[in-house]
């Protein structure tokens, strides 16, 4: 690496913090709470805690860690990530074989199609997520949530008509203090009731799956609020580029976000 990429790579990482993991970052809010919650959601007891918690952590092991962070980052169409990207890399290597051109066009269309659905809800979800925390201090102002999101949405979608480089450097801090704070807290419930660590066991995932697919089903949906915003990795690549991206994954995002869960289950 040069000396002038080696002086820009904290900058990155810093933009990448605000940019690329906002979404999967504030899945905490949410995600485990979802698996619980009633009338559909599962029991909230120990036998079915640790097969929730082995199903996130290894749903984000896989699908983040290693398919996005070690394999889709590598394929790149000039420095540019996402669908489009990656459609046009496959569409590069069977462009003589009709069938199949129109083939990976449709999935390239569906997985476009799929990424824009994303791009609608997920902000709604998140938002309302954490204004809905104001209400565990001040159950009067319940009332007041959803305008409050909505000034919060508007807000957040004028600043980025200012570039990539603006929205990273005024949330960049905002979320390493965020990431910091969930892997604290993780940590302090989890000093409180050690035996959580043992639902990073497969076992507990797949053996719950073998007894209760019906309940598996429904753990499922709350699992797959874990990875929202795991697509930004890939579709954000040509903002900063793979290391930065890479590296904070690793040595932050990850980390906390493991830690929280499974204090979460702890508590």
């Amino acid at each position: 690496m040069s000396a002038s990429h080696s002086q820009r790579l904290p900058t990155l990482l810093l933009g990448a913090l605000g940019v690329v993991f906002g979404d999967i970052g504030t899945s905490p809010l949410y995600a485990f709470k979802e698996a619980f919650a009633q009338p559909h959601g599962l029991p909230l007891t120990p036998d079915k805690v640790f097969p929730v918690l082995s199903m996130m952590f290894w749903a984000i092991t896989l699908i983040v860690s290693i398919k996005y962070v070690l394999v889709i980052l590598r394929f790149d169409n000039r420095g540019e990530g996402g669908v489009l990207a990656l459609l046009s890399n496959v569409l590069s290597l069977v462009r003589d074989r009709p069938r199949l051109t129109w083939f990976v066009s449709v999935l390239g269309i569906f997985a476009a199609s799929l990424f824009y659905g994303d791009a609608v809800i997920t902000p709604a979800i998140s938002v309302l997520s954490a204004v809905e925390g104001i209400t565990v201090a001040a159950p009067s102002l319940e009332t007041y949530i959803v305008p409050i999101a909505l000034v919060i949405l508007v807000g957040l979608f004028m600043l980025q008509r200012s570039g990539t480089a603006s929205v990273g450097a005024l949330f960049g801090p905002v979320m390493v203090v965020w990431f910091l704070t969930l892997a604290i807290l993780g940590i302090v419930s989890i000093f409180q009731t050690p035996e959580i660590v043992a639902a990073v066991d497969p076992r507990y995932a797949l053996m719950f799956f073998v007894e209760h697919p019906g309940w598996s089903f429904i753990a499922l949906s709350a699992v797959f609020l874990t990875l929202t915003g795991a697509e930004a990795l890939y579709a954000d690549l040509g903002h900063f580029g793979r290391k930065p991206i890479m590296i904070a994954w690793t040595l932050l995002v990850f980390p906390a976000l493991v830690l929280n869960y499974l204090g979460q289950g702890a508590l």
